[in-house]
């Protein structure tokens, strides 16, 4: 009896366990709009993300190429994500993404660490992550639809 009771405490202490683990799913942060950014949402996605500020010029008539961007290549497993340079968060990260009119996901928190990614201190800049998470390319200066679109299908087909 004391055996069949302890293997039916371990199989309840395992069921809670898993419970608790599938409850904190790792995240990336919280994007302008404090909605949580699951990481298994770009998990498998190649990832497009760009570093913009306010007083950027260059970033502010790069934005609508990107709001393109995100628009086009969802259906392709592509993600678009927007950093703000200054470390902008909360309702001054909404604010300052409203008025660029910004459409895509932008991160309160940056994700440099997470797919090493370099510093720069150059803007626009932006970074092709893989669906491996691994970056493969960085793009300084501002950006077109089309020459983003033609850059990550090359990488994705080994150019």
């Amino acid at each position: 009896m004391g055996t069949r009771l302890q293997v039916i405490i371990h199989a309840v202490m395992a069921i809670c366990a898993g419970l608790v683990l599938a409850g904190c799913a790792e995240e990336v942060g919280v994007d302008q709009h404090g909605r949580k950014v699951p990481a298994g949402r770009l998990e498998g996605q190649w990832l497009v993300i760009n570093y913009w500020a306010e007083w950027c010029a260059p970033c502010r008539s790069e934005i609508p190429e990107l709001n393109a961007l995100a628009v086009q290549l969802e259906a392709q497993s592509v993600s678009v994500l927007g950093v703000n340079f200054d470390g902008l968060q909360g309702a001054q990260l909404a604010k300052a993404s409203q008025a660029m009119g910004i459409q895509f996901t932008v991160l309160e928190q940056d994700p440099a660490a997470r797919y090493g990614l370099p510093p720069s201190a150059v803007l626009p800049v932006t970074y092709i992550v893989d669906d491996r998470g691994q970056m493969r390319e960085r793009l300084l200066g501002e950006q077109t639809a089309a020459g983003l679109a033609a850059r990550v299908q090359a990488l994705r087909t080994g150019g």
